[in-house]
């Protein structure tokens, strides 16, 4: 049994025969009351994000998973390829498990997946990848003292915005957390 307390971003527990990853963790202590435990988490079978509110001193089942480094291969309408670089064994996962995170796998990166009994459970983004500008509008410089953006297509179909100064094949860096803009590459 593992205790509300220790349940971290990344954390896998089971709660009442679901799986679910802690993506945040809040601890509320109001008054003379007990502190209250709020985790906002993913159900891993069905992808669902709730809300679970826990007494202080409360306990969940943990579980024991496995992480290991693959490299992304390709994808296609149902499934993303990895291969495990130490044994050459390719490893196959649904993209319904990754949801919205598939658009950020580039063919050769590495990337950390997490395994319950030999099942891939989620995938583990690093939170800056660079990317190419496939289209976006012309070019213009010092047209402001202040930060202007523009709409910006990148290689991998994400949409976002960029500074005025960036052309068709310039590199950025994007935050795979929010999608957004981070730095010249």
């Amino acid at each position: 049994m593992t205790s509300v307390t220790d349940l971290r971003k990344g954390v896998f527990f089971e709660d009442q025969g679901h799986i679910f990853q802690v993506l945040s963790y809040e601890h509320i202590k109001l008054g003379r009351g007990s502190a209250t435990i709020k985790v906002k988490v993913k159900n891993i079978k069905n992808g669902s994000t709730v809300n679970l509110s826990f007494i202080n001193g409360a306990k969940v089942q943990g579980i024991t998973v496995e992480k290991r480094n693959l490299q992304f291969l390709y994808k296609d309408a149902d499934n993303a390829y990895f291969m495990d670089p130490q044994t050459f064994d390719q490893v196959t996962v649904s993209l319904s498990r990754i949801q919205e995170d598939h658009v950020y796998l580039k063919t050769g990166e590495n990337f950390s997946v997490s395994f319950l009994k030999g099942d891939p459970l989620a995938l583990e983004l690093p939170p800056k990848m660079n990317f190419k500008i496939a289209e976006t509008g012309p070019s213009l410089r010092g047209n402001s003292a202040t930060n202007i953006y523009k709409d910006a297509l990148l290689e991998n179909g994400l949409k976002t915005k960029v500074p005025l100064f960036f052309t068709v094949g310039d590199a950025v860096v994007i935050d795979t957390r929010s999608g957004a803009y981070s730095e010249r590459a």
